[in-house]
């Protein structure tokens, strides 16, 4: 098993609660963990149809064969089991009882925040981080198979094509979670739409444009974009705030959790069209967030990710904030180091003279160029 991250704050949470949910997109590993730190405890998939059933027909009964705890796997498929697993663990008040995991982070939430309020510990758990797979020893420094490859372990660990292994995702997901969430009639219309989120990864979203492309009207579109972020499809970046004399952008920016999702989405299956690509510095700069963003999850961080631009065209790719201050971060894919680079930070230093400010980019210049300014190589992320 590859070390994860997370296994700390997981430990750490089975201490503090009587049940741990822990969410996250489907194959990231989320069934290997709970094993992992539940070895001795009963495994229950609720994606088996015969046990779903059996849940479904007698939650109390059910329950009983499991006093003691257990893992249940996709409990959103049972939403109902929650108001009497509430009474379970109203009655023990033993720490670490059951692992609830689930692929669909609002289902999950909603039934947690409803029933098991304060007595669960709640945690998301992504693909493999760059960090995880260099400890692993998995990869190197080919920052182009890192991207095309992403971070589903099992593309990892039984090196598989990722391109096929991607293909086959995507059908699952539309196919099956899609129906589950949401009464969706034209899910062709749905899968053009995933791919033309690909699209839009790095760059400012037009929901509006978007729903042009697709077929459908902007509310439909908002819903839709609500069931991938839920499903850890894709996330969105909002803009960074801090009471500027200036009108700042207020759309969000898109990105996808995973770059080798996105590259597949894009038609991207070689190292060699990836670096031909004419969007390969918004997939660069898509793979450089999403590492910090599971950075942040696997330290169950909840501190903010932003991005800003101004009216003007003045622009940050991310505002990381550490402990209430804002962290500049300006990424590049380019291997050299350019002074154009520095811009966008020089003109946010005017503004915030205290933030630190951070270029990241592709080559491996690592330069401390005042107390205030670094230039970082792409390996740096996992420090971020």
């Amino acid at each position: 098993m590859i070390n994860r991250q997370i296994l700390p704050e997981a430990h750490q949470a089975l201490t503090q609660f009587r049940a741990l949910c822990l969410t996250g997109p489907r194959q990231s590993g989320k069934t290997t963990l709970s094993k992992a730190l539940f070895k001795d405890k009963p495994y229950v998939n609720f994606e088996n149809p015969t046990v779903q059933f059996e849940a479904e027909q007698s939650p109390e009964a059910f329950l009983k064969q499991y006093r003691n705890g257990a893992v249940f796997d996709e409990v959103q498929r049972v939403p109902h089991i929650f108001r009497y697993l509430q009474e379970i663990l109203d009655n023990n008040p033993k720490r670490g009882q059951f692992i609830l995991t689930g692929s669909n982070n609002f289902l999950l939430q909603e039934q947690v925040s409803q029933s098991l309020a304060g007595r669960a510990g709640y945690l998301s758990l992504l693909p493999l981080s760059y960090a995880e797979l260099i400890e692993a020893k998995l990869t190197d420094n080919n920052i182009d198979k890192l991207i095309l490859t992403g971070g589903y372990p099992e593309i990892w660990n039984e090196k598989l094509m990722p391109n096929t292994w991607m293909n086959s995702y995507i059908q699952t997901y539309v196919q099956r979670d899609v129906r589950l969430l949401r009464n969706i009639t034209n899910l062709a219309a749905f899968t053009r739409f995933i791919y033309l989120c690909a699209n839009y990864a790095g760059q400012i979203l037009n929901r509006d444009d978007l729903a042009k492309k697709t077929g459908v009207d902007t509310k439909t579109i908002l819903a839709w974009l609500g069931l991938l972020e839920n499903s850890y499809i894709l996330f969105l970046l909002q803009p960074w705030y801090n009471n500027l004399n200036k009108r700042i952008v207020k759309s969000p920016k898109l990105y996808f959790y995973d770059t080798g999702l996105l590259c597949f989405l894009l038609g991207i299956k070689t190292e060699a069209s990836l670096q031909k690509n004419t969007t390969y510095g918004a997939i660069f700069e898509n793979w450089a967030i999403s590492e910090i963003r599971k950075n942040n999850f696997n330290q169950a961080q909840n501190e903010g990710m932003y991005y800003f631009r101004d009216s003007a065209g003045n622009e940050i790719d991310l505002i990381l904030e550490r402990e209430g201050e804002p962290i500049a971060i300006e990424i590049k894919s380019s291997k050299k180091v350019e002074d154009s680079m520095l811009r966008s930070l020089k003109y946010w230093q005017k503004l915030q003279p205290n933030s630190q400010t951070i270029l990241l980019h592709g080559g491996d210049r690592n330069e401390l160029l005042n107390e205030k300014m670094s230039i970082l190589p792409y390996n740096e992320v996992i420090n971020l």
